[in-house]
């Protein structure tokens, strides 16, 4: 009966994935074009009170950006709180690109495909349909467990998980870990040996803006103290600049076990050669070998025969773990003092791979698939963890996933096409209902 009871649970997870994905959440970063996540969260508020909770319903201050955020109660109130959290909103998408439309939530092939598919709304449709289940069957977890379901993460938070821990700790009492986004999916390796990698670190985030001043005139004449010319020198030099490698203890222990499984070989002299032995998940890692940072986006100008006085590039830094001040020291060196910056930052995030809550997450993937791997990693990008670790909780990227060994599973955040498998919700459902009654 409990069997199939999950089995219900987890085909809910597919519809509630499905239905959240044709509510378009887009975040343009942008205050004139995002769309919001009102409709998203007023559709999750009605799908939690419906089986009985209470919510908290915050408007975080921007138009339309809402965020949900409710508790079970535990068996154990001493205990520390496990928060569970995901993100609403996605990034845009062109239909003209799409195989299907990007807000269709078509479930076809094997596959809910849409936008938000994998970033992140599978995993709001996963705690959701698993939230509502213990409700309905009055299932008690071992502690207490906070749903928060959340807007403005694809903008770094500033009406989601930033603008909630600044306003709004005491929604989070307790909480001492946390899972989220982007770790628990599979990549299969040597004999088809499946590892499941746990997010436990993530780089640091800098938007960064570089601005150079010179002197206004005509463009007939002759210059020598080109804002734009300067500008570009700039950005070239930093843009072909190669960060020192540096292997974070996460990237290491992964590296070790990849080893372990496979039995080949990660040498140090020859590191980013060898992590291209990985395959598709090679980019997502090799990333997280150096620090990072790619302009993006240059403004200059308002006139082909006029030279300005300001000309200003945008920049999206990433930095490693204990990396930070030794990136600003290269930034320096680089750039030098003529080169105006200034910038958003979200820290990087790490913790260690261990403790009851790691060896439940293990205990909950191998009991869906025996023989599988549980390993760490660091995240390339970032997620509202950054948030999160300012309460003190320690964060986790935990949404499992059982993919199909060719599936180029990193190319769907952000890409054309995302999609997720229904197998793969459905086994992430069961995982997540053990992670859960044994966290």
């Amino acid at each position: 009966m409990t069997e199939n009871l999950i089995e219900a649970a987890a085909d809910e997870a597919v519809t509630l994935t499905s239905e959240l994905i044709r509510i378009d959440t887009t975040n343009t970063g942008d205050p004139d074009t995002v769309v919001g996540e009102r409709a998203a969260a007023e559709y999750v508020a009605e799908k939690l009170t419906e089986v009985g909770y209470e919510i908290s319903y915050v408007e975080s201050g921007g138009t339309n950006r809402h965020n949900v955020v409710a508790r079970l109660p535990g068996a154990d109130p001493t205990r520390g709180a496990l928060l569970v959290h995901g993100h609403l909103d996605v990034v845009p998408a062109d239909p003209a690109e799409w195989s299907v439309h990007p807000f269709s939530g078509a479930v076809q092939d094997g596959y809910v495909w849409g936008r938000g598919a994998v970033d992140m709304k599978d995993m709001v449709g996963m705690t959701l349909a698993l939230a509502r289940h213990y409700k309905r069957e009055g299932i008690v977890p071992p502690r207490d467990m906070i749903f928060a379901f959340l807007a403005d993460e694809e903008a770094g938070g500033k009406y989601g998980a930033q603008w909630l821990v600044s306003n709004r700790p005491e929604l989070f009492d307790g909480a001492t870990e946390a899972i989220s986004e982007v770790g628990g999916f599979s990549i299969t390796l040597k004999d088809d040996v499946r590892a499941y990698l746990v997010e436990t670190a993530q780089r640091g985030i800098r938007w960064m803006t570089l601005r150079v001043r010179g002197t206004a005139g005509h463009g007939s004449m002759i210059h020598r103290d080109n804002a734009v010319t300067k500008l570009s020198e700039a950005v070239a030099k930093l843009g072909n600049h190669r960060f020192p490698l540096v292997v974070s203890d996460s990237v290491r222990e992964f590296l070790d076990g990849v080893t372990e499984i496979t039995g080949w070989d990660f040498p140090d002299d020859d590191l980013e050669g060898s992590v291209a032995k990985l395959g598709n998940i090679s980019r997502m890692i090799g990333a997280t070998l150096r620090d990072t940072a790619n302009p993006t986006m240059l403004t200059a100008g308002y006139k082909a025969n006029v030279i300005p006085s300001v000309a200003e590039a945008s920049v999206d830094c990433r930095i490693l773990p204990g990396r930070v001040d030794a990136f600003d020291r290269e930034l320096d060196d680089l750039l030098g003092p003529d080169v105006e910056r200034e910038w958003m930052e979200l820290p990087p995030v790490e913790t260690t791979f261990d403790g009851a809550i790691v060896d439940a997450m293990g205990a909950a993937v191998t009991a869906e698939d025996p023989g599988a791997r549980t390993l760490p990693y660091m995240l390339s990008a970032g997620t509202d963890a950054k948030a999160f670790q300012r309460l003190g909780i320690r964060n986790f990227g935990f949404a499992p996933l059982q993919l199909p060994a060719d599936l180029d599973f990193s190319a769907l955040f952000h890409g054309v096409d995302e999609r997720v498998p229904v197998d793969a919700l459905k086994f992430g459902t069961r995982v997540l209902d053990r992670f859960f009654r044994n966290a």
